[in-house]
């Protein structure tokens, strides 16, 4: 049994790893998600409001989430083929993003009371005080992880000691700098959600 966990803790922490290191694993894996959330979506909602939910879930993540990772499925894919950095093709995902809010936040609202998730995204962009501040928060980290993210993508730095450099600190600087995001970002969520009393599931 012992010999069994810690074969699973090592396949969890290579995939890690992996996910970590290799920008392509990690496209695929948020793409999967995201196209197996809608799938589900649409057999729950029906097609239309499935792809809308799939969609604003979506967006929450790239406005309410301290880190890049589900504005990476249009990051890469831009970096890839124009060799924009992330760090601004991210602006292009905030922008989609907020806009597909405004559209649906006025033309079909009703699509946010189909998930507790959505819920509590409507309660948050419809209150801007003091609500908007986890918003603003995401926005610095996601574009903090970002610039560490186009470095990875970098083939090679000017000078070699600055590349060695960056290595030994970039990953501790990351790891402070995000992680004090995420427990601000968690403590409004936590006084926003005992503020409306509510459960959050993903769907339903």
């Amino acid at each position: 049994m012992h010999h069994n966990l810690k074969n699973i803790h090592k396949v969890i922490r290579d995939i890690k790893t992996q996910l970590h290191k290799n920008p392509l694993v990690k496209f695929i894996a948020v793409f999967l998600i995201f196209v197996i959330y809608s799938i589900f979506s649409m057999f729950k909602f029906g097609a239309s409001d499935g792809l809308l939910v799939g969609l604003m879930t979506w967006t929450f993540f790239v406005l309410c989430t301290p880190v890049a990772d589900a504005g990476f499925i249009l990051d890469l894919p831009i970096r890839v083929l124009t060799g924009i950095r992330m760090v601004y093709s991210e602006i292009i995902v905030w922008t989609i993003a907020i806009g597909s809010n405004l559209i649906v936040h006025f033309a079909n609202p009703t699509i946010y009371e189909r998930t507790g998730l959505l819920s509590l995204f409507q309660h948050i962009i419809s209150h801007p005080w003091p609500f908007w501040i986890i918003i603003i928060l995401s926005a610095g980290g996601t574009f903090l992880s970002l610039v560490f993210g186009d470095e990875l993508m970098d083939i090679s730095y000017e000078h070699k000691k600055e590349r060695e450099h960056h290595k030994r600190h970039k990953h501790k600087y990351r790891m402070i700098l995000i992680a004090t995001l995420f427990i601000i970002i968690l403590a409004v969520y936590d006084f926003l959600l005992r503020t409306l009393g509510v459960h959050i599931p993903l769907i339903g």
